[in-house]
């Protein structure tokens, strides 16, 4: 059996922390300096941790195949098949003009330039960001607004800023359910945690994002929905992330916001008015209106979305004496990873004693989030009426999308979990424990810092989840609550990333030059929310008492 070795280099943790962090290096100088592909940065991150373990680490050819293998698998599975249909239910509303139909219905609500920013790029983006994310929602709510006559700058800026809250529960759940799977801790737990952190922040983030937006005065006018669309939001969020799991979170976090500015829009209107500086009006709202039963018929595959993902993860619902979730893992086949599991010694200090690592690729091809997913999307299909040669469109168009995206997330998840297994991951962690007791604070900045680079906030926990485990255990505090900050940290370098600035800016059919000034602009607001973000896991790691 091979042991890990956390200082390889001549002795030296610090020699070896600046090995052990170059694949980190090279995936982050390629994406935030030189502007390469991310598949690019992610295969040369990926061979320069190979060379890492290989000449760094000394670590066996045959445990190094291994790990980056079973890395590259939980990628392709269960992430990317969560990933592929979310993207198909969205692509199957597109071919059948249903999103047309659904962004319509957001858009009749309301002509105040606020409550439409409410609607669409917090409450409606929030939607989007739970059932596809990657990108998906700034592009669409920001093309939305620019619809409604905001300027490209306004639309782009607006959108980034609102795309916080939801991030940490994007896509069905992804970066808990990638942080749970890198990390080994309970995904549920990790859930709890992740929505507690998020929750408090949440509650604010649509009245910062119509001070930013509107100033004081004009924030003051539109009150009453700023209150309800956050405590609806939060409070969705905390609950449901708690209780239920991450996939639902921000689905029902974001319907909840809708109801509420719905109903307002019934019984309140704003006694103000508002417009952007420089403009004569406000924004003149440009959407068709259509009959209820075409409003259901757009609303109609996100329903059965929730639907399926509800019934997958519900614990109350019997089938043949189990319940429905306890039934579906029945089926899920546990793989001992050939060449890799138990083969691996983990080493005091970053375990209390020599313990073997486990290794089991959990195959749950039923149980899987993404299987509810497909479901939804299949039946979705068969309720619109979607013929075969659409079909075809559908998933040659998805394909074609998600090619690069998917190698992406299987060197990206190959290279972290390379790093766990061969011990860099342990030395980073040993040096970070050297932060002490600001290291909660920390934490969380260096989730916001891994999404600023790779644009993702489920790469940010493959890259440093583990590490935040390593630390926390060295430093005697709550792993999970360490974990957790990583992602909710994360969240807000979200709107800083250079992929989120790039696809808000061909959204809205911005110039190439105003990008530079787009990032100007969502920086500093990036980096206060941060900070408040650390701030929380502060408050809560001392309340943990560890």
């Amino acid at each position: 059996m091979w042991q890990q070795n956390y200082s390889p280099v001549g002795g030296s943790l610090a020699l070896s922390a600046l090995v052990a962090c170059l694949p980190i290096a090279v995936l982050l100088y390629l994406l935030g300096v030189k502007r390469k592909p991310a598949w690019v940065a992610a295969v040369s991150g990926l061979s320069s941790a190979i060379v890492v373990a290989l000449l760094g680490y000394q670590m066996p050819v045959g445990q190094l195949f291994g790990a980056v293998t079973y890395g590259a698998a939980f990628g392709l599975f269960p992430i990317g098949w969560i990933v592929f249909w979310a993207i198909i239910l969205y692509r199957i509303t597109l071919e059948t003009g249903k999103f047309e139909v659904l962004k319509d219905s957001i858009g009749n609500l309301t002509d105040d330039p606020r409550l439409q920013a409410l609607l669409i790029a917090f409450a409606f983006g929030a939607f989007i960001e739970g059932a596809a994310g990657f990108g998906t929602p700034v592009a669409v709510a920001a093309g939305m607004l620019a619809g409604l006559g905001f300027s490209p700058f306004y639309a782009a800026g607006i959108c980034l800023l609102a795309n916080t809250a939801p991030v940490a529960f994007g896509s069905i759940g992804i970066p808990v359910i990638t942080l749970a799977g890198v990390t080994g801790l309970p995904l549920n737990e990790l859930s709890a945690w992740v929505g507690r952190i998020c929750a408090p922040v949440s509650l604010f983030v649509p009245a910062y994002l119509i001070g930013v937006m509107a100033g004081w005065r004009g924030l003051l006018g539109v009150w009453p929905a700023v209150l309800g669309c956050g405590a609806a939001f939060a409070g969705a969020q905390f609950y449901v992330s708690n209780f239920m799991g991450p996939q639902l979170t921000d689905i029902v976090s974001s319907l909840s916001a809708i109801g509420v500015l719905l109903v307002l829009s019934y019984v309140w209107k704003p006694k103000d008015s508002f417009h952007f500086p420089g403009e004569a009006s406000k924004p003149k709202l440009e959407v068709k209106k259509h009959p209820p039963r075409e409003v259901f018929l757009a609303w109609l595959p996100y329903l059965l979305l929730v639907l399926f993902v509800f019934v997958w993860g519900e614990e109350a619902i019997q089938v043949g004496g189990k319940s429905v979730k306890a039934w579906l893992n029945t089926q899920s086949i546990p793989v001992n990873w050939p060449g890799l599991h138990n083969l691996i010694e983990r080493m005091p200090p970053v375990v209390a004693k020599p313990a073997p690592y486990a290794a089991v690729f959990n195959f749950n091809w039923l149980s899987a989030s993404g299987t509810s997913c497909m479901l939804a999307a299949l039946l979705t299909g068969l309720l619109l009426g979607l013929k075969p040669d659409q079909w075809k469109r559908v998933f040659a168009t998805t394909v074609k999308q998600l090619g690069f995206s998917m190698l992406t997330i299987a060197c990206v998840l190959g290279l972290a979990f390379l790093m766990n297994y061969c011990g860099a991951t342990g030395t980073l962690g040993l040096v970070f424990a050297g932060t002490g007791v600001l290291f909660p604070f920390f934490s969380a900045l260096l989730g916001w810092l891994g999404v600023f680079l790779t644009g993702s906030d489920t790469s940010a926990n493959a890259l440093f989840g583990s590490l935040q485990v390593v630390t926390a255990g060295k430093l005697g505090l709550d792993p999970v609550l360490m974990a957790a900050s990583n992602s909710s940290g994360g969240v807000m370098g979200k709107m800083i990333s250079l992929q989120s600035i790039a696809v808000a800016a061909a959204a809205t059919g911005m110039g190439a030059g105003e990008e530079g000034k787009l990032f100007r602009f969502t920086l500093r607001h990036s980096v206060i929310l941060a900070t408040v973000i650390g701030l929380v896991v502060v408050v809560y790691s001392a309340m943990s008492g560890r």
